[in-house]
């Protein structure tokens, strides 16, 4: 920039001289006065070059310098994230061994680990190109076209932030559509088999649904809206969970001969209500950074707002679950006022940018009675969910896309809250029946070549020592190390 600010200021030197040159051979044509007038008028015209010169290149650099800025405020912020959603992997950890047998806690923990680990590459070699095609479709719409790898900025033309922070952010959402099935399949399922079922939703179920929204597929056309994944990762996860659990069947010991149900209590609720707390957090990851662009007065302000919203759905889930459960059970049911905080954090996930904050209160008060009324409405249909998983993500998911249509503002092309709500309606219907319908034909097939459930005698020795030859804890085993 220097350099060139000094060629415009030789030049501007230059053309100083040529004028004075000029004036002299000039003089004798002209009279005296005329001749004055010339090399003042020719030294201004030769500064005002040099000045809009310099202005220009002035421009130039402030224009690069904020799209430069806009994309490292909005890449880093992306990228803190992905990584506090990616966090969100240790909550459902701790929940899930929390509200389990300590016999089971090394699978739960493989299979935390696990579903991350496949889904990073699945969603590398094959989930992000079907989720988001961009004009690559195969079918319109519907089916997006294959492809591998993540394709690296142009320094040129780096756009509104990094296609790496893009894509960490994007698989951490993918994995925990996945995980979100293994606390409603604890217990009984063989490890093989969650493998399977892992990488056939993080490769292939959720991205596909998932580009029907947010990669522009025939939903998004429709109008529908889910801002950060009520329906479109939540509800994927409890019905995909819902299927596992129906067809697996329930617990040992779980429900009587005669139907009455049996509580099989958690072994450490010090460890999910620290697995909850540490989803809410995560959550700030989840819902405001779907902003995706922070940079600037306005994103600034519509993240921040997302986080309030959030903060508030959430509080009210937790109070209302309390107060359904006490109102139920006449006793304060810590457990209960555990999921309605992600009852209430599910709901608000669809519209957490669009609503007001008394209606992100109502939206987090439903989700947390809703918990409680799923939880026992699986307990009279003998369907054992341990951790609540379809109360939480599925039912919760559905009422998400649903409020989003009840409350808020209109999407462009929608005239009224009633063809909101229908069009909201069929998406979630259309999304939930994909996830539920698919993940049931992988469980039965599963089933029928008797790979999915683990049989009667290592269920009742446990998962952590018939699966995988370990104790979690000391007190369990020899030296609590690897049984021979």
């Amino acid at each position: 920039m220097f350099c060139t600010l000094r060629a415009h200021l030789l030049t501007g030197l230059l053309l100083f001289g040529v004028a004075g040159v000029s004036a002299v051979w000039i003089t004798p044509a002209l009279g005296q006065d005329e001749a004055a007038a010339v090399v003042p008028e020719a030294a201004e015209n030769a500064v005002a070059e040099v000045v809009a010169a310099e202005e220009a290149e002035e421009a130039e650099v402030v224009a690069f310098n904020a799209a430069d800025s806009n994309y490292t405020i909005n890449t880093l912020i992306m990228f803190i994230c992905a990584v506090l959603v990616l966090f969100m992997q240790a909550g459902f950890a701790m929940v899930e061994v929390g509200l389990n047998s300590a016999k089971n806690t090394v699978n739960i923990l493989a299979k935390n680990v696990m579903d991350l680990s496949v889904g990073v590459i699945l969603f590398l070699f094959v989930g992000f190109a079907l989720m988001y095609p961009g004009d690559n479709w195969l079918f319109d719409g519907v089916l997006g076209e294959p492809s591998s790898f993540v394709a690296l900025d142009d320094p040129a033309a780096p756009g509104d932030y990094s296609s790496s922070a893009d894509f960490l952010f994007q698989v951490a959402f993918a994995a925990t559509a996945a995980t979100i099935v293994s606390g409603a399949v604890a217990g009984r399922m063989k490890f093989g088999a969650y493998l399977v079922y892992s990488a056939l939703l993080t490769g292939l179920i959720y991205p596909i649904s998932g580009s029907w929204k947010w990669g522009g597929g025939f939903l998004d056309q429709m109008g529908f809206q889910d801002f950060a994944g009520s329906v479109v990762v939540h509800a994927v996860g409890g019905f995909a969970g819902l299927a596992g659990a129906i067809v697996l069947g329930p617990r040992l010991g779980r429900f009587t001969s005669d139907g009455k149900s049996v509580p099989l209590p958690g072994h450490n609720i010090a460890f999910a209500a620290l697995g909850v707390f540490i989803l809410w957090i995560g959550w700030y990851g989840f819902n405001p950074g779907s902003q995706l662009t922070y940079a600037g007065a306005a994103n600034a302000s519509a993240t921040t707002y997302i986080a309030l919203t959030t903060t508030l759905a959430a509080s009210a889930g937790a109070i209302a679950a309390l107060l359904a459960a006490w109102a139920l059970f006449s006793k304060p049911d810590l457990t209960m006022a555990l999921n309605g905080v992600l009852g209430g954090l599910v709901a608000i996930t669809a519209n957490c940018d669009r609503v007001a904050q008394w209606e992100s209160l109502v939206i987090g008060a439903a989700g947390g009675a809703l918990v409680v009324l799923g939880i026992l409405m699986l307990d009279k249909l003998k369907i054992d969910d341990p951790v609540g998983a379809w109360p939480v993500h599925g039912l919760c998911g559905v009422w998400g896309g649903i409020a989003t249509g009840i409350f808020g503002d209109l999407p462009d092309g929608i005239e009224t809250v009633g063809g909101f709500i229908v069009v909201q309606s069929i998406a979630t219907v259309v999304i939930c029946a994909w996830a539920f319908f698919t993940m049931l034909g992988v469980f039965l097939a599963l089933k029928a070549v008797g790979v999915l459930r683990v049989s009667a005698e290592e269920e009742q020795a446990g998962l952590d020592i018939s699966e995988h030859g370990m104790h979690a804890y000391p007190s369990d085993g020899v030296s609590g190390g690897a049984i021979a």
